[in-house]
């Protein structure tokens, strides 16, 4: 999602949010006081009629359709409604209310509510930790990502392969086509990044034409794959010179596992020593770190 797409996504679902609290809100009302309930709240497809659910069943679910928890979201909407519409049917009937029937529907309620605030909480934290620039995250969350796949590759649940991934003769572009040209050359190359990469990958904006990729359950070989494939085609992106042609961009590339028995920033700082090979070995090429690169000096910063 763009920051403008996210934003206005994170407004619909506090309005809804806002009527779905009202509604339970007259739902309590009706249930205590025996009052008539809305015809809408009991018929078959009562988790359709509320704002909440013309919202989710609208532009809700379009909103968040990449989103992993928008199918829970609407699944304990219905499972909700549907309990909601037991209570207030024996209500109608003048039975009693169940109390089984009772915390069906608050437990319901209470997951509804959670899985909400989970996306809720998620957006926003990729809103305000986002690159403003690219539109990658930032530095901000990097270091914790991190280290939860670390605590993941120390208990062997499985390996996480990193890279470290710079433009290669970047300050040409800037000096040749100007920063304008050179920052739509960073958006365009992190957007196909984004798009591309599998969904539980995550890219990091690193710092200037730098960017970090974090790759869960991915050992060396198959990282590698997946980057190498990145590499050809990022090569083979154009870049649009102010309408004058197009300009082609390679990347260089560090690759390294994360090592359970060394510090995150070991395992980064490994990754960087990689890059700057591959820098030093004729750019647009990976490199994958082995020891014998800790005789060399720490990356003193290559030129793009």
């Amino acid at each position: 999602m763009s920051d403008e797409i996210m934003r206005t996504a994170l407004k619909q679902l506090e309005q809804a949010l806002y009527n779905h609290e009202n509604w339970a809100e007259a739902l309590y009302g009706t249930l205590i006081c025996r009052l008539t309930p809305d015809q809408r709240d009991i018929s078959a497809d009562a988790h359709r009629n509320c704002r909440f659910g013309q919202w989710y069943y609208t532009s809700g679910k379009a909103a968040f359709d990449r989103h992993p928890g928008v199918a829970e979201i609407g699944m304990e909407h219905e499972h909700m409604h549907q309990y909601a519409t037991r209570l207030l049917r024996s209500s109608v009937e003048g039975l009693p209310i169940l109390i089984e029937d009772y915390e069906l529907f608050v437990t319901a309620l209470k997951r509804l509510r959670l899985e909400v605030a989970t996306v809720q909480r998620e957006l926003e934290d990729a809103l305000y930790n986002l690159d403003p620039l690219t539109g990658t995250p930032s530095r901000l969350g990097m270091l914790t990502r991190l280290r939860e796949q670390h605590e993941l590759v120390r208990r062997e649940v499985h390996a996480c392969t990193i890279a470290m991934i710079d433009l290669d003769h970047f300050k040409l572009v800037n000096d040749q086509y100007g920063h304008a040209v050179g920052d739509q050359v960073l958006i365009r190359l992190a957007h196909y990044v984004m798009s591309h990469l599998r969904p539980y990958d995550k890219i990091f904006r690193y710092g200037g034409e730098e960017f970090l990729i974090c790759m869960p359950d991915t050992d060396l070989r198959s990282g590698r794959d997946i980057i190498d494939r990145l590499r050809e085609e990022l090569a083979a992106l154009p870049h649009d010179v102010n309408g004058k042609g197009a300009i082609h961009v390679t990347v260089s590339i560090g690759l390294t596992l994360l090592d359970p028995g060394t510090p995150v920033e070991q395992s980064m700082d490994r990754a960087d020593r990689a890059l700057y090979a591959a820098k030093a070995a004729g750019r647009n090429r990976i490199v994958t770190w082995d020891a014998s690169m800790n005789a060399s000096p720490a990356n003193p910063g290559p030129p793009a």
